[in-house]
């Protein structure tokens, strides 16, 4: 070594120690640009004893790499705590960049490498930043997630506004800190809720909180979507909150768990319904009179409100949650139905006899009514036309169901008066036929209580139903006219009947062209023919009428004359299987196949009355 070198190094070397703890001192105390200067200068008196050397290490200079070492741990940390050190002490911050910035465009030593405590200090800053926000400590426990995501929804912006105001005058212009900080955050926030997601299965109102949260808050201009972020933060870059994964998975845990509560809210309200039904007093009214219960309502507003809940998150989550709505609505019918059947079975067998049976069957049909009617509440636009036809099929056949055992009640109550007719006393009093009017206006007293138009349908049901077991009795042969004078007598019966018929229907408030009666006119043209030869053109007359009358109807009202030779009958019957079909009047429906001719035995159910 030359000799004047080593003549202007000696007085250096010996207080080298002193001031790496000198330096160590400063970093400690945070003042960093003054130790990063103390330090600059040590590795600088090392380099040049290095090379005056000959490429000997003094172990004087041991404790430098320590040292360095420090210094870069200090801006890393002071890196970390940006946000904070923004608001509290902004010199320290500035330094820590000052130094990693200094240290970046400095050459090191060709024996080491650059430290690249620029990378580290960016690096710190989002480390520190995710730290803050998105640390493993603070995910939600299940059923916290919406005060979690609140809390969010207030910091993340009171984040990027501090990274705005406070961090972005300490860094370099080509930080670019809102976009640094608003990445940041959403990739911090995004593998949170990934890591979220992996855990235990979220429930319907997390699920729904969380789809909502990421797809419209977050977003929202409140959040991603503020202008006053501008285009530094860059957002339109950001990748999604949630896969295409994870929101089919969370749509379709929010459906199945959504999909259980309804069931179970929809069976709550028909227990509720059905437990009314045993009741000593008849159902609850409405203000106008008729029967009211508040199961439809209830019923719909549940599924209403779950679609439309469904759509405050997406199309697809609404489509899916009105697919399971209208599922459900269609078991919730069925049960509905079944519970009815069971109703009637007890209470018919005398099991569980109900004080007002025949009322709160009313009350269902003014139930399905009120169904039927409020249906389009489950209706929304981008529905696609015709997916609430299984659910109005639904609500037609429980229509029909609850007609069929009205009827079947009514049945029961006049068929022990329908056993006196046709009679000699039918022939000479209308005492008979009075008992079976007052019987049957006393059954549908009730009818006043149910709303249009399904109180028209019962109507011309129990109209029908009466008609049938009128024919029904007819069709016997507990009765055969023994002369010219009892066929007009008949005849006349029949004519009494049908008026008396048909006025009783339009005191109940039927519309007279939903009547039945004209076929007890046909009948009688049948009895009031004076020469048995020309039977062929009358029951082919009431075959154009009634195309469901058979050769066994015809025979039984033939033997009802009582003149009927064998070879008139079979010349009236053929004129069945010569004559001209013809369908019949427009509305009309099925009636004499409703008849069980000539079998003595009535079936305990009319089956088909309500189709």
């Amino acid at each position: 070594m030359d000799s004047s070198i080593k003549d202007k190094m000696q007085p250096t070397l010996p207080s080298v120690p002193a001031s790496v703890t000198h330096t160590k001192m400063l970093i400690d105390a945070q003042q960093l640009l003054e130790a990063y200067v103390s330090l600059r200068e040590l590795e600088q008196l090392q380099e040049e004893a290095w090379v005056s050397l000959g490429g000997l290490e003094l172990p004087v200079f041991q404790g430098l790499g320590l040292l360095a070492e420090a210094m870069g741990h200090a801006v890393e940390e002071a890196a970390g705590a940006a946000g904070q050190l923004a608001r509290t002490d902004p010199a320290l911050l500035v330094a820590a960049i000052r130094v990693a910035e200094m240290e970046a465009r400095r050459t090191p030593p060709q024996r080491r490498g650059p430290r690249d405590w620029q990378r580290r200090c960016l690096q710190a800053l989002q480390a520190g930043l995710e730290q803050v926000h998105f640390g493993t400590t603070v995910l939600p426990k299940p059923g916290a997630l919406a005060e979690w995501l609140k809390a969010l929804q207030v910091a993340l912006p009171a984040e990027l506004a501090t990274a705005e105001a406070l961090v972005a005058p300490c860094c370099p212009p080509y930080y670019n800190v809102i976009r640094l900080w608003s990445h940041t955050l959403h990739n911090g926030l995004r593998r949170s809720l990934q890591q979220l997601l992996k855990g235990p299965e979220l429930g319907a109102t997390d699920a729904f909180t969380l789809l909502h949260w990421a797809l419209h808050v977050y977003p929202g201009k409140e959040m991603m979507g503020s202008l006053e972020l501008g285009p530094e933060a860059d957002v339109s870059q950001l990748e999604p909150l949630l896969t295409s994964e994870n929101i089919e998975k969370l749509e379709a845990t929010f459906v199945v768990k959504v999909q259980a509560s309804v069931a179970q809210w929809l069976q709550k309200a028909l227990d509720g319904e059905v437990g009314e039904w045993s009741r000593e007093q008849e159902p609850n009214t409405d203000p106008s009179g008729f029967y009211h219960s508040p199961m439809p309502a209830i019923v719909l507003q549940i599924l209403a409100e779950n679609i439309h809940l469904a759509g405050m998150v997406s199309e697809s989550l609404q489509h899916r949650v009105h697919g399971m709505a209208l599922s459900e609505l269609g078991t919730f019918l069925k049960s509905f139905s079944d519970a009815l059947i069971q109703f009637s079975q007890d209470h018919l067998s005398g099991e569980a006899l109900a004080a007002h049976y025949v009322s709160y069957l009313l009350a269902a049909l003014n139930h399905q009514s009120e169904l039927s009617a409020s249906l389009s509440i489950l209706h929304f636009d981008g529905v696609a036309p015709g997916v609430l036809a299984p659910v109005e099929a639904g609500l037609d056949e429980l229509q029909r169901r609850i007609c069929r055992l009205v009827l079947e009640a009514l049945q029961v109550e006049l068929q022990p008066l329908f056993t006196a007719l046709p009679s000699r006393q039918w022939l000479s009093s209308s005492e008979l036929l009075d008992r079976v009017c007052e019987q049957t206006s006393n059954f549908c007293r009730d009818f006043r209580r149910i709303r249009n138009p399904e109180v028209q349908v019962l109507l011309a049901e129990a109209e029908r139903t009466v008609v049938v077991q009128y024919l029904h009795a007819l069709m016997q042969g507990r009765l055969v006219c023994r002369s010219a004078d009892e066929r007009a007598q008949a005849a006349q019966c029949l004519q009494h009947d049908a008026a008396q018929f048909k006025e009783l229907f339009l005191s109940l408030g039927l519309e007279e062209t939903a009547h039945c009666t004209p076929v007890l006119l046909a009948v009688r043209e049948l009895l009031n023919l004076c020469d048995p030869t020309l039977l062929g053109l009358e029951v082919a007359g009431l075959q154009q009428q009634f195309p469901d009358v058979s050769e066994d109807h015809v025979s039984a009202l033939l033997d009802l004359r009582g003149d009927v030779s064998r070879e008139q009958r079979q010349a009236a019957l053929s004129s069945l299987e010569t004559g001209p079909s013809s369908s019949p009047r427009t509305g009309r429906r099925a009636l004499f196949s409703l008849v069980p001719a000539p079998t003595p035995a009535l079936s305990t159910c009319l089956s088909g009355l309500c189709t």
